[in-house]
């Protein structure tokens, strides 16, 4: 098991930022696959950007292409998406997830380890 734990939503005017992190638990965070997922009611979930176990790869939605950057700092057992330019499309529950496979994972399916999620609300 790798506890994951979300922090940093919360209700924002658009065009505002927000910087939501992930805490995981244990000795293997340096070598997981990192991602973060949303979703908002009524709608699958749906991936936000993921990173790999060195930082050096990741990957974005084109929705959020240029406005959120994925980051990780092993040596805190933390992954961050800093979320700028909030639209008020970006309002869903934010997912961290972990999978201990080398390489990006994109998929929902991808992902053996899920937070328990935090909300993020962009008002127009």
């Amino acid at each position: 098991q790798v506890p994951l734990v979300e922090s940093g939503g919360g209700l924002v005017q658009a065009g505002a930022s927000l910087r939501l992190s992930c805490a995981a638990s244990g000795r293997i965070f340096s070598s997981l696959a990192m991602g973060w997922f949303r979703q908002a009611p009524g709608k699958e979930r749906e991936s936000v950007a993921a990173i790999n176990w060195t930082g050096g790869m990741t990957y974005y939605a084109d929705s959020v292409k240029g406005r959120f950057t994925i980051s990780r700092d092993n040596a805190k057992n933390t992954v961050y998406l800093q979320m700028d330019s909030l639209k008020p499309e970006d309002t869903a529950v934010y997912y961290c997830a972990a999978d201990r496979r080398i390489g990006l994972r994109r998929t929902v399916a991808d992902y053996e380890y899920w937070g328990q999620g935090t909300q993020v609300t962009v008002s127009s």
